[in-house]
């Protein structure tokens, strides 16, 4: 039976059979973890985001959002218990090492665990996620007395936390910012300026709030390179640990959003009264170099929103479209209403929707494994391998997942039809919820710049070939099963496409020819992600259709006929034939556009930068 949020029975076949999790048990670093303790993990994970967390979803939109009064700012009070039974029963900080009060849990195994939270309420988790993103960074770039001071109390969840960037006057361009840091006699420094757009700036789930932010010491160059960076906490701390005077961070406001509302996003106010003391972190004008490391972990977060949603959209749409009767069925003689998902439109859009979740599901949760190959990897060379796919693949799962997570929102509802626009049904909300992940934590146009710009050509373009090796290894498997051969010839094509275009811009650049690939950068990335997401179902499609192969012999269904109808009868079945399903549709319906998709691209028509700009109105 459906939980409404996402298929687990997917989720344990990607951790299971695709990625085979358990070889990660074999290191020393994951000894302790088994597959029984995996299988309880999710099950357990499973129960906790149906029963705690997802009955705040709608309340915290409609009835009980965040809100600022009195000049403080409040959580939704739906949130409060869930969040501290999330402290209690261990779901906080999973992925944290035991020595700071984590479980040491495997990248992937959290990514699965995440997916079920944030498809039950994303909103609630960013108060935890941004929490341990800045725990994160105190950890690699703090001196042990930072540590001691502030990290344990924020990976148990007793304190808070945020990353403080964007400014009123500087937007994306962070080096333009204004906040400026001032030397103390102390070494301490007096912070002094405004960051907005701040997701969980201030709320009362927390004692206190630790901020890290970025500001430029007085007399520093401009630009990126001469930020630094600040442990900023809401109230000091005091050397005992305990907490002190209030630290002049004062909450302007609160925004008011189209969605996510139960996320207190807040401007935040430094210094106002000359009084807002900030710690170095890490070195001066190594700020850019150290809030990177978080950025890039919330730009994997941003893309496991595009699936959280997505993946809920998915499960109701589904659900609605098997109870909605209406009309008949327009392929067969009778003139009896038959419920909605028998009609071919309907099918085709839940296809459409469910091949795309499930390769985003896959690619995010490889994209876990790899950090975790990376972290285990026995020699240097195999860990710059691991690190190089995360590099290359992050700005693709923040900037692909997340647009894709808009449209299937949008194509969920179309399939409610008129009721999918009312706050009868959720969908509208996911639509809504899921729409700001294409826009912060560096906006997707900037993903796709820094993807086109920067991470083609890392290590000479080694990250790119490997992750093409990848790709045209499953081609190459995939061609050797019958079923699977057509679409393994689509995706060769579109792989051999995407390689032709990787040169084509590598020719660009090096003839100092910038405006093309500046024009067509998130289009591009858009196009390379639908190849990687062609590519995590077809590498699915193979292992499910070697597992038909042997139910179908054991059974003795030797015939198209007799192997559908096992379908019908076997829920194993079911799923496999869905898994080739969704490699076949998409390789059909979706690789065969990336060649001509690519072709437009080296047209290079400038006619948007060429045109004047009083062309644009009249």
């Amino acid at each position: 039976m459906s939980n409404l949020l996402v298929n687990t029975r997917d989720q344990r076949f990607v951790l299971y059979e695709q990625l085979g999790i358990e070889k990660l048990f074999a290191y020393p670093k994951y000894a302790d973890f088994s597959m029984d303790m995996v299988d309880m993990v999710l099950t357990e994970a499973e129960k906790f985001a149906v029963e705690e967390i997802m009955p705040t979803y709608e309340k915290a939109d409609k009835e009980d959002p965040a809100v600022f009064k009195d000049g403080k700012a409040y959580a939704p009070k739906c949130f409060h218990e869930p969040y501290n039974k999330l402290r209690e029963a261990g779901w906080y900080a999973p992925l944290f090492p035991v020595e700071y009060g984590g479980q040491g849990m495997p990248k992937a195994l959290q990514t699965s665990i995440s997916e079920l939270f944030g498809a039950a309420n994303y909103a609630l988790m960013m108060y935890v996620g941004l929490t341990l993103g800045a725990a994160g960074l105190i950890i690699e770039y703090g001196t042990e007395e930072q540590i001691n001071k502030y990290v344990y109390n924020m990976v148990q969840g007793v304190w808070g936390g945020t990353m403080c960037l964007t400014e009123p006057n500087a937007g994306s361009d962070v080096g333009a910012l204004r906040t400026s840091a001032k030397r103390l006699p102390d070494g301490t420094f007096s912070i002094t300026g405004t960051k907005c757009f701040i997701s969980s700036g201030d709320h009362d789930l927390t004692e206190n709030i630790i901020h890290p932010v970025l500001a430029r010491i007085e007399g520093d160059p401009p630009g990126t390179k001469g930020i630094s960076l600040f442990i900023v906490p809401k109230y000091r701390v005091n050397d005992d640990g305990s907490l002190g005077e209030f630290n002049d961070v004062k909450t302007g406001n609160l925004e008011h959003k189209m969605g996510i509302k139960g996320s207190a996003t807040a401007t935040l106010n430094f210094g106002e009264d000359g009084n807002c003391i900030g710690e170095l972190l890490g070195n001066e004008r190594e700020g850019m170099r150290i809030m990177f490391k978080m950025m890039n972990e919330a730009r994997l977060g941003t893309g496991m929103q595009g699936l959280d949603h997505g993946s809920a959209a998915l499960e109701h749409a589904i659900q609605y479209a098997k109870e909605r009767i209406q009309s008949r069925d327009m392929t067969s003689a009778s003139h009896e209403p038959v419920p909605i998902i028998r009609h071919p439109d309907i099918r085709r859009s839940l296809m459409w929707i469910k091949s795309h979740v499930e390769g985003m599901r896959s690619l995010n949760y490889w994209t876990g494994y790899c950090i975790d190959m990376s972290e285990i990897a026995e020699t240097e060379e195999e860990r710059a391998k691991w690190d190089g796919f995360v590099e290359i693949i992050t700005p693709i799962v923040k900037a692909y997942c997340s647009d894709k997570g808009v449209e299937i929102c949008s194509l969920a509802m179309d399939i409610y039809g008129g009721y999918g626009y009312c706050q009868e049904y959720p969908i509208e909300q996911y639509l809504r919820d899921c729409k700001i992940a294409t826009i912060y934590e560096g906006t997707n146009t900037i993903q796709s710049l820094d993807l086109v710009f920067r991470k083609l050509g890392q290590r000479k373009g080694e990250n790119a070939k490997n992750l093409l090796a990848e790709i045209n290894d499953t081609v190459a498997k995939c061609k050797e099963i019958e079923r699977l051969k057509e679409s393994a010839g689509y995706m060769e094509e579109a792989s051999n496409a995407l390689a032709d275009m990787m040169m084509q811009i590598g020719t660009w650049l090096m003839s100092g020819e910038f405006m093309s690939p500046l024009i067509n950068t998130r289009v591009f990335l858009m196009i390379m992600g639908d190849v990687v997401t062609g590519w995590r179902l077809m590498d699915a499609a193979k292992i499910a259709s070697e597992k038909l192969d042997a139910l179908y012999k054991e059974a003795g269904a030797d015939t198209p006929e007799a192997q559908r109808d096992f379908g019908k009868d076997n829920v194993e079945v079911a799923f496999y034939q869905g898994k080739v399903a969704s490699a076949k549709y998409f390789a059909a319906n979706i690789l065969p556009t990336v060649k001509d998709r690519f072709r437009v691209l080296k047209i290079a028509d400038k006619t948007c930068v060429e045109v004047v700009e009083e062309s644009f109105t009249v």
